[in-house]
C-alpha cells in the first residue's frame, strides 16, 4: 500500500518524460518532454493527430515499450516506475494499472475463453482458485453489460461482437480493480451506438469506482464527452493543456484551433468543404529547433518578421496563462496574463500578440 506521503500525489504523476527510438534513420523523438497529471476520479482525455506521441505515451506508462530509451518521471501515488524491474511491473500492471487496446480482437487471445482470459488475471494477482476466478470473470461480464455472461464467459472471442469484444475487454482490464484505466482509441471501428454506450460504460465504472482515465483519442467528439481536463499533443510535445469546457470555448494554441475548426458542423451549407490544417506533421527523426507547428500555423504568417523568427528558431516552453491553462505557444490565441501555478512558483510566460 502507499505511504501517508503518496496518498496526497496525484494517482498519476508524468513529468518531463522522453521516449526515444533508435532506427537506421536516425533517432525518433517520439515524445519528447511532456507532463500531466490524472486525479483519482477524473479523466485526462490525451489528443492529437496520429504520430503525435498519444500511444506511445500510455505505453511507456505501462512500461511496454522495449528497445526505447525512455526519461524523465512517471509515478503511480507517489511510487517512481522508471525505477522498477520488469518483474516488479508485471506486478502492478493489471492490479493497480490496466490498459484497454483500440483492437480488442488482438488484446484477446483467441484459443482461450473469454471467461478463462478474464479469471487469468484475478488468479495471477491474488492467487484465486478457479472456480472462484471464474465466478468473477462471470460477475464482471455482468457489470459490463453483457447479457448471459455465464453462457458468453464459455465463449470465445470470434463468437462476440466488436462491441462485446471491447466490454470484455474493459471487464478484463478492471477485473483486478485497478486505481488507473488506460483506454487507448477504445471506441475505433465501432459504429456511433456501439461507441457512446463503452463511453457511458467506461463513465459509469470510472463513478463506481473512483478511477483515474487516461483517454487517448483523435476524436475531439469522444473528449468533450468524457474527459474532464484535456491534453493537446503535436510533434511528440504537449501544445495545450486545459478544462475541457475551457479548450472548447476557447482555444489557446492555433494547433488545437485548427483541430476544432476541422470538425463537420451541423449548420454548414452542404457544398461547404470540410476544413483542413494545411501542412503535414513534422518528422519526429528530424525535429525542428523551434514551435514544431511553426511550418503550418496560420498565426505564425500573419505575425511580423521577428515573431516568425522567434516561431522557427525558439522551442516556446509551457507557461501558465490562466488559472487550470497551460500553452506552449509565442502567439497564442487571446488568452489573460500569466496566473501563478498551485504550487506557488511563478513560471515566465512567452510574450502575448
Amino acid at each position: 500500500m502507499p505511504s501517508s506521503t503518496a496518498t496526497d500525489a496525484p494517482l498519476l504523476r508524468v513529468h518531463d518524460l522522453r521516449v526515444r527510438f533508435d532506427t537506421p534513420a536516425g533517432t525518433v523523438r517520439a515524445v519528447d518532454g511532456i507532463s500531466f497529471t490524472v486525479e483519482a476520479g477524473r479523466t485526462l482525455g490525451l489528443v492529437g493527430e496520429s504520430g503525435s506521441g498519444k500511444s506511445v505515451t500510455s505505453m511507456a506508462v505501462m512500461g511496454l515499450h522495449r528497445g526505447a530509451r525512455v526519461s524523465g518521471s512517471i509515478a503511480l501515488a507517489g511510487q517512481e516506475l522508471l525505477s522498477l524491474t520488469d518483474r516488479e511491473l508485471s506486478r502492478l500492471r493489471g492490479r493497480r494499472m490496466a490498459m484497454v487496446f483500440q483492437d480488442p480482437l488482438s488484446a484477446l487471445h483467441p484459443a482461450y475463453t473469454v471467461g478463462e482470459q478474464i479469471a487469468e488475471a484475478h488468479r495471477r494477482h491474488f492467487g484465486t482458485g478457479r472456480r472462484a476466478a471464474h465466478r468473477q470473470a462471470v460477475d464482471m461480464l455482468g457489470e459490463v453489460g453483457i447479457p448471459e455472461p455465464a453462457r458468453r464467459a464459455r465463449e470465445y472471442p470470434h463468437q462476440f461482437s466488436g462491441g462485446m469484444r471491447q466490454r470484455a475487454v474493459i471487464a478484463m482490464a478492471l477485473s483486478c480493480e485497478p486505481d488507473l484505466l488506460i483506454a487507448d482509441e477504445p471506441t475505433t471501428a465501432l459504429d456511433v451506438t456501439v461507441q457512446a454506450q463503452i463511453l457511458e460504460l467506461i463513465a459509469r465504472l470510472q463513478q463506481q469506482r473512483r478511477l483515474g482515465v487516461l483517454m487517448i483519442t483523435h476524436d475531439l467528439g469522444v473528449v468533450a464527452r468524457v474527459a474532464h481536463d484535456v491534453l493537446v499533443m503535436y510533434g511528440g510535445r504537449a501544445a495545450e493543456q486545459a478544462p475541457v469546457d475551457d479548450l472548447f470555448r476557447q482555444p489557446a494554441h492555433p494547433y488545437t484551433r485548427g483541430l476544432l475548426d476541422s470538425l463537420p458542423r451541423l449548420d454548414d451549407p452542404d457544398d461547404v468543404p470540410l476544413r483542413a490544417i494545411a501542412g503535414s506533421p513534422p518528422s519526429l527523426a528530424a525535429p525542428i529547433p523551434g514551435c514544431a507547428f511553426a511550418p503550418r500555423c496560420p498565426r505564425r504568417a500573419e505575425a511580423d518578421e521577428a515573431a516568425r523568427l522567434r516561431c522557427a528558431d525558439e522551442r516556446p516552453s509551457v507557461a501558465y496563462y490562466a488559472p487550470g491553462r497551460l500553452v506552449a505557444c509565442h502567439l497564442p490565441l487571446g488568452v489573460s496574463a500569466p496566473s501563478t501555478p498551485r504550487n506557488g512558483t511563478q513560471i515566465p510566460a512567452e510574450e502575448t500578440r
